[in-house]
């Protein structure tokens, strides 16, 4: 009865002009319309700002960020085709088991992915010291106009890996994955809005049975022990 009289309630709000609009207007807000709707008004609603709620997305947020961390290094595993200042390619990608970086110089852009075993240089992944980005990459001192796509990996004590990235998505996916190689966070607006994607959709996903239900501020009390547990269940 709630929803068919939210369904009447909501299609007037559309202010038909006639019976048959009316009609047709309340066959398109179905059940599964007005479950939507609901899901969507609840996420701004104060209830969604309550401390349960507030600590379950706590509690998920590192699941999440595990998931966007394992995307990360599987895209570097796939590699990608650098430019570089000479307009030369070369090409990088990410060992299986995630502790080298091969690479190589191209004669020309490839058309898919490059067989690690064929770049002829190998960086482990436990020499990286640091990853700097823009104007504090070496080689970027003279060069200012792609600053926003450049980022270096420094190993040893002065020696820099050099990279452009072709987009900022790439860009993002790189710094993002060679940070979490070196166990620090990934800061990248990528990042951040796949985060909020994500995070929206678990939260939406998790609270989907508690539709009409009041949320406590507090959790219920434990109730108290039994007198024994002398019980058992007898299949037969």
């Amino acid at each position: 009865m709630q929803v068919v009289r939210e369904q009447i309630m909501r299609t007037l709000t559309l202010k038909p002009n006639s019976l048959d609009q009316f009609k047709s207007r309340l066959h398109n807000m179905s059940y599964t319309e007005i479950l939507k709707i609901r899901q969507s008004e609840r996420m701004n609603q104060e209830d969604f700002q309550s401390r349960p709620i507030l600590e379950l997305r706590e509690k998920i947020q590192p699941e999440i960020m595990e998931l966007i961390k394992q995307q990360r290094l599987n895209r570097l595993c796939e590699g990608t085709c650098f430019r570089k200042i000479s307009n030369k390619f070369w090409y990088c990608r990410l060992s299986p088991n995630h502790k080298v970086l091969h690479y190589g110089d191209l004669e020309e852009s490839p058309q898919g992915e490059v067989p690690h075993d064929s770049l002829q240089d190998k960086l482990p992944v436990a020499d990286m010291k640091a990853v700097v980005t823009g104007k504090d990459c070496p080689h970027m001192k003279e060069k200012g106009e792609v600053l926003e796509l450049a980022f270096s990996v420094l190993y040893e004590s002065d020696e820099y890996l050099n990279f452009i990235a072709p987009d900022k998505q790439e860009y993002c996916v790189w710094t993002d994955a060679l940070n979490a190689l070196l166990g620090k966070e990934m800061t990248s607006d990528y990042t951040k809005a796949d985060m909020d994607t994500l995070l929206t959709m678990e939260m939406k996903l998790r609270l989907l049975d508690l539709e009409n239900i009041q949320i406590p501020e507090a959790p219920p009390p434990i109730p108290k022990e039994p007198s024994n547990y002398d019980f058992v269940y007898d299949c037969n």
